[in-house]
């Protein structure tokens, strides 16, 4: 009887115990924090802003990188196959995220695309060229019925001779017929060439989606309501239990932006000129938002060099304007950009693309706001 009451007495003990671990397990399940990966550091900033204490962010792209040119290292995209979700702008930023998503599909990775909903500045000259090329094929298609029509009136103009030399026209029915279904063969392979290029010119607007449109959508405080927006749902979709928190922090975050929204179109609005001479033409939504004008010495990509006709064209306006700064990247040198400057005897001024936190922000705990406004004091300085 003592025997039986201290097992007894051990299977409590057990059962507790396990119950124990059970509940401790739910807590840590409950508590655990998300892990993501980001790519611009505004999506990083963001990201924490929104998440809290609820999300550990990590950023894909060391102090300094560009955007433009970065590729991850196997190491780093090992570890973002484990991490929770992956959110890049969606928007043609970052030249690694086709590849990124290639390899993260196959993994229990939430990929985000936080652009989505927003239309570049370019865009609408490709939706202009699809335009036409609809009513290309409209034009195409009522020749083609015209076509038809045509053969149908020589086939009634055929049957009305038909009496006339029937076993001479029997035999050379047998010849149209062959070369009939010649004909037909040949239309058939060209239709299929057509549809196979059609198919690949499909493939290629997919694989190119946004190329030809302006990816700094993040420079604009209104458009990165829209990207913070992005980011809250799929946190909210990741970690349920946890969605007061991210809307409140969203609402916050929310409000900020539009504070400084106003900043930045009072620093427009109230200046000399609305001219900027920039090395890298990052800064095109300013000119959507706020009226602002920029000249730039290369393309969306620092990479886009200009000719010597337009780099000619680029001095020349300078000095017309009379414009007494260059204004470069944080972290583009821009050896055609200090040309231009020894060329028109300005100085050098720096505006904070935001692509890339550099080692110097890191130290000093930069955050998207902080950046932006060292860029209204930038403006001021240039506008004036």
């Amino acid at each position: 009887m003592k025997t039986k009451s201290i097992f007894i007495a051990m299977m409590l003990v057990v059962f507790t115990f396990l119950v124990g671990c059970n509940s401790d397990n739910k807590a840590s399940d409950g508590s655990e924090k998300l892990t993501v990966y980001t790519t611009i550091f505004p999506l990083e900033d963001f990201t924490k802003k929104i998440g809290g204490d609820h999300v550990d962010v990590k950023s894909v792209f060391p102090a300094g990188a560009d955007a433009h040119t970065f590729e991850p290292s196997t190491k780093t995209m090992s570890e973002m196959a484990s991490a929770d979700a992956f959110i890049y702008s969606g928007v043609g930023a970052e030249g690694f995220a086709d590849k990124a998503k290639g390899v993260l599909e196959n993994e229990d990775v939430t990929i985000v695309a936080a652009g989505d909903g927003i239309e570049l500045r370019g865009e609408e000259d490709s939706h202009e060229e699809e335009h036409n090329h609809e009513h290309e094929e409209e034009a195409h298609e009522e020749e083609h019925d015209h076509e038809h029509e045509e053969e149908a009136h020589e086939d009634e103009h055929d049957h009305e001779h038909e009496e006339e030399a029937h076993e001479e026209e029997h035999d050379h029915e047998h010849e149209e017929e062959a070369h009939e279904d010649e004909h037909d063969h040949e239309h058939e392979e060209e239709a299929h060439e057509e549809e196979h290029d059609h198919e690949h010119e499909e493939e290629g607007h997919e694989e190119h989606d946004h190329a030809d449109g302006d990816p700094h959508v993040w420079l604009d405080p209104t458009l990165s309501i829209t990207l913070a927006e992005n980011v809250k749902n799929a946190l909210v979709e990741l970690k349920p239990e946890a969605k007061e928190d991210f809307e409140a922090n969203f609402e916050t975050l929310k409000t900020d932006l539009e504070k400084l929204d106003a900043e930045f179109k009072e620093t427009v609005d109230s200046g000399k000129t609305n001219k900027i001479l920039v090395s890298h033409a990052a800064y095109g939504y300013w000119e959507n938002r706020y009226g602002l004008e920029q000249i730039s010495v290369t393309g969306l990509s620092p990479t886009q060099e200009p000719s010597q006709k337009q780099l000619t064209e680029i001095i020349n306006t300078a000095k017309e304007n009379e414009i007494k700064y260059v204004i470069f990247d944080q972290n583009i040198s821009g050896k055609i950009a200090e040309v231009v400057k020894n060329e028109i005897k300005a100085e050098a001024l720096v505006l904070h693309n935001l692509e890339a936190a550099t080692e110097e922000d890191v130290e000093n705990e930069e955050d998207y706001f902080s950046l932006m406004r060292q860029n209204i004091e930038t403006l001021k300085k240039a506008l004036n």
